[in-house]
Order: C-alpha cells, then sequence, then structure tokens
C-alpha cells in the first residue's frame, strides 16, 4: 500500500515548525506521518530524517513544502533526490514548486524527467548566484578596508574573524551554528556576543553593502 510521509525541518530550535506541518497536512499527509528536524541542512545526518527514510518503502511519497527544507546544498540535495527516486522508487512531491513532482507527466515527459532538469538549472543558478555574492561581499569588504574605513567600536575579547561570520549569519548566509563553529565559539556564546555588539555590527554590514553596491 502507498504511504504518504512529510518532511518539515528548520535550522534552529527558536524556529517554529508549524508552518510547514500545517501546509503538509493541507497536502493529505497525516500527524503521524509527519516527521521534523530543527537541524542545520548542510547534510543529511538528521536524526528524524534518517529514521523516515529507512521507513520509506518503493511506491511511497515524500512531500515537503519546500526544496530547501531537505537541505541547503544543491549537489547534495541532487544526490539525495536521485538516491531516493531511483535507488528506492520513491516519488517526492515540493508544494511551492509544482514542476518538482516527481508524480505526475506533462506533454509526455515524466515527472521525473521534469523533476531532474528543473533540479539541475536551480542547482546551476544557485550555485553562481552563491559565487557571485560571496565575491562581491569579499571585494566589498577588501576595499571598504583599503579606504580606512573602521567598523565600528573593536570589539573585545573576539575571535579575529567573529565579524565577518556575524555578518554572514546576519545575512542568512550561514546558521548561527555554522558560524560559531567558524570563529570557533560555542553557539551560545557566539549568539550572546551578536547581540551584545549589534549595532557595531550593523554598521559594519552597512558599510559593507554600500561598497559592495558600488563595485
Amino acid at each position: 500500500m502507498r504511504m504518504e510521509y512529510g518532511y518539515a525541518r528548520v535550522s534552529t530550535r527558536e524556529q517554529n515548525l508549524d508552518r510547514q506541518i500545517a501546509a503538509l497536512m493541507d497536502a493529505g499527509v497525516a500527524e503521524r506521518k509527519i516527521f521534523s528536524d530543527k537541524q542545520s541542512g548542510k547534510d543529511f545526518a538528521r536524526p528524524q530524517y534518517q529514521q523516515m527514510k529507512r521507513r520509506m518503502k518503493q511506491g511511497d511519497v515524500l512531500f515537503v513544502k519546500e526544496l530547501d527544507r531537505l537541505g541547503r546544498n544543491y549537489d547534495d540535495i541532487i544526490a539525495e533526490w536521485r538516491d531516493l527516486t531511483k535507488t528506492k522508487g520513491i516519488d517526492i512531491v515540493v508544494l511551492d514548486m509544482p514542476l518538482l513532482d516527481t508524480r505526475q507527466g506533462v506533454g509526455g515527459l515524466t515527472g521525473q524527467f521534469i523533476a531532474d532538469m528543473t533540479l539541475s538549472v536551480l542547482s546551476y543558478v544557485a550555485d553562481i548566484e552563491r559565487q557571485k555574492n560571496k565575491r562581491r561581499q569579499a571585494e566589498g569588504i577588501a576595499i571598504a578596508r583599503a579606504k580606512g574605513i573602521k567598523f565600528g567600536r573593536p570589539l573585545r575579547d573576539m575571535p579575529d574573524n567573529f565579524s565577518e561570520m556575524a555578518m554572514l549569519y546576519l545575512t542568512k548566509e550561514l546558521t548561527s551554528r555554522e558560524a560559531a563553529a567558524g570563529c570557533g565559539l560555542c553557539q551560545s556564546t557566539f549568539l550572546r556576543r551578536v547581540k551584545k555588539n549589534k549595532n557595531n555590527l550593523k554598521t559594519e554590514n552597512k558599510n559593507v553593502e554600500f561598497f559592495t553596491q558600488v563595485i
């Protein structure tokens, strides 16, 4: 018998899963068949996701509200997508992106073919955009420093790269856990210091954004 499963994910314990779970239930997924993690999407080593994956069998359907709820890295998403659909024979439905529905076909093309093609395009666009943003940010920081711009008052007792990591967190390039690890702090300490120095960090971010726009 074909079973329908749902998966929801947020990056931190403070975030709420209700919106995703409501969408999955509206799509017809039973609440007891919805699995969720409060964990970074940097990889698929998440307890609830892995438990769900072990339960799913050929012919079952996995629903997610948005593609990035599966993960953050498009290369990893594509590899996992192919493992689920081709190796395990599971259909996937992304509610916010109708083209990513392996159950259905259009004009003689299978849903799997359309989904694979869409994923490849999304992966390419995401990689180009990510590289462009990182390059612009690095160039903006370099130009600002070359012009002698000070990024607010010095942050005391901070790792040398705290400002950069905090900016990546504030602009949602990294999760708080990833940013904290990047500057050698535990997550709670990192968040506390970001909150304490928020005004300084905002000043720094505005300076970098200005120079990013100029170039």
